[in-house]
């Protein structure tokens, strides 16, 4: 059980959420195909590569906001759209939320990093939840976050995996208002948000290493 993540684990940690994402890249863009046009998993493809090329550049000893902030701004910077914008920014407010403890990744900068990351997704997108979108998944998991700040960072990323995957879930019930998802009305119902699935992903495969 890790209470923390150094510098060096957090570097390994996105690079293998980058890793999965891509593998995920065929899951991701069929549930796109069911709600818009499929292009979710290629984008998120796209980003996580030079999310990984980002890390590649930046020194051993880079500190932990600045690992979260240069894979973000790799993803913003080649993704595209909206997309680009809110998974760019879900990586990129760790450059701001992590810079008190920036040689180490704690459940308090899970819950700084997550808080940020919907507040400032929420601002860029118009979205809210409820709107069968990616925030659907992850303002659940910042909440749950926020619940467990003292616990070890290995059990508090469990927690917030698991609410992740409940609010990816429960996006299928949803009526989609968002995007182009939106003209299909109740016909959106029975199919997650793609970004809600690629929000879960992302935290279960940081669960995943951190157990």
């Amino acid at each position: 059980m890790n209470a923390e993540l150094n510098q060096s684990q957090v570097r390994a940690m996105l690079l293998q959420v980058a890793a999965n994402i891509i593998e995920a890249e065929p899951e991701l863009s069929e549930a796109d195909r069911r709600l818009g046009d499929g292009d979710h998993g290629i984008g998120m493809k796209r980003g996580m590569e030079a999310a990984v090329e980002a890390l590649g550049q930046l020194p051993e000893d880079a500190p932990v906001n600045q690992l979260f902030g240069s894979f973000g701004m790799a993803m913003m910077s080649t993704m595209g759209g909206a997309s680009g914008v809110v998974f760019g920014s879900l990586f990129r407010a760790g450059t701001k939320a992590l810079k008190e403890s920036p040689e180490s990744f704690t459940s308090q900068g899970l819950a700084d990093l997550l808080t940020a990351a919907a507040e400032t997704v929420m601002k860029r997108g118009g979205a809210k939840p409820g709107d069968k979108t990616m925030l659907d998944a992850l303002v659940p998991a910042s909440e749950k976050a926020a619940q467990v700040t003292d616990a070890p960072i290995s059990e508090a990323l469990a927690q917030v995996a698991a609410t992740a995957a409940q609010g990816r879930d429960a996006s299928s019930e949803m009526i989609a208002t968002m995007g182009r998802a939106k003209t299909l009305g109740e016909r959106s119902i029975g199919h997650p948000d793609a970004g809600a699935c690629s929000v879960a992903i992302i935290l279960q495969t940081m669960a995943d290493f951190a157990a």
